[in-house]
């Protein structure tokens, strides 16, 4: 039986691993607003994001997030 090593990470695009990390511009894309929308919703706390090494990085699951939650309060609303 051979003990080759296994990559558990979801596939993206190319069987390439899935981002953990979206870029500002990449995570407004997401959301099919603008950039500097995206960035409004990073400052007022509504999207995550974290800073890495002087770069505002978005995590992948955020926008998905982002969305439940405004879809919760619609419903509630």
């Amino acid at each position: 039986m051979s003990t080759a090593a296994v990559d558990i990470a979801p596939l993206g695009e190319a069987g390439k691993p899935a981002p953990v990390f979206l870029t500002v511009e990449e995570a407004a894309c997401c959301l099919r607003v603008g950039r500097t929308t995206c960035f409004a919703l990073i400052r007022t706390g509504e999207l995550e994001s974290l800073t890495i090494g002087g770069l505002r990085r978005v995590p992948a699951d955020a926008p998905a997030a982002y969305l439940a939650r405004r879809r919760a309060e619609q419903r509630a609303a």
